[in-house]
């Protein structure tokens, strides 16, 4: 569909075969240019499969962390409005209608959010505080830029933020041992950026926090709701937060001992 301008859409992929394809197809019908960046390392078919869309641009990069590598993604783009969206993510009709009809229009503001529905061990997700979990995802790149977090990276927007109402779908998990395949790396990134800040350590950050993540996600945030899912998204959270907590302590024991 024609609009007054055009979207690119960025993605970074590692070992992304079994989602890149749905990840990309939900986007032709409203995405004109869709810039595929593929980490080095991986050992799957990713590139290949992204690779045969004509309206993909793939490239073999090697991985620059989470905000650099997507910043480069932006900078191979043709358009202004950008669409970040991850590989495991999938577009709705409605969100599909709402980009055509937003490629028609003239943008009030620099950026814009979109609500996300997470998909976790088969169930989607609408209590634990993970819904609406709003994202800003569309931006036009000349007013935003990612931050230097190592992880869970977020856009620096100059000016006001819009929302859109259709949602992103997110197949976040569709198993414990993917859950964990992620864990482990995404810990210890989190507790790198915390050493770095130079943060104070506190016991109470492996005695409470943990505990709090869960009240907070299980009772307050109704993920009992959620059935067996949102009690085991609950404990899981909280593990993840013990453990960077944890981490978090050993390198500020290791540091302090060289």
């Amino acid at each position: 569909m024609t609009g007054k301008f055009k979207i690119s859409s960025v993605i970074i992929a590692k070992n992304e075969e079994q989602n890149i394809k749905c990840c990309i197809e939900s986007q032709l019908d409203c995405i004109d240019e869709i810039i595929v960046i593929v980490d080095d390392r991986t050992t799957d078919n990713t590139f290949v499969v992204a690779n045969s869309y004509s309206k993909v641009k793939c490239f073999s990069v090697k991985w620059l962390g989470f905000s650099e590598t997507k910043q480069y993604a932006v900078s191979l783009s043709t358009n202004d409005w950008i669409f970040w969206i991850d590989a495991d993510e999938v577009f709705t009709k409605e969100l599909i209608n709402e980009l055509n009809e937003f490629k028609n229009s003239n943008p009030a503001f620099s950026a814009y959010s979109v609500p996300r529905l997470a998909n976790f061990l088969g169930r989607w997700i609408k209590h634990s505080g993970w819904y609406p979990g709003r994202v800003t995802r569309i931006f036009n790149k000349k007013f935003a830029h990612f931050s230097t977090r190592d992880v869970h990276e977020n856009l620096i927007v100059e000016g006001s933020i819009g929302a859109f109402k259709s949602d992103l779908l997110h197949y976040t998990d569709p198993s414990i041992k993917h859950y964990f395949e992620k864990f482990n790396n995404y810990t210890s990134l989190a507790a790198e950026e915390l050493t770095r800040k130079n943060k104070n350590f506190l016991v109470t950050d492996i005695l409470l926090r943990p505990f709090f993540i869960f009240i907070k996600m299980y009772f307050f945030k109704r993920g009992f709701l959620d059935g067996i899912q949102g009690f085991i998204l609950a404990v899981f959270s909280s593990a993840y937060v013990f453990t960077k907590y944890c981490k978090f302590w050993e390198a500020k024991r290791f540091h302090k001992n060289e």
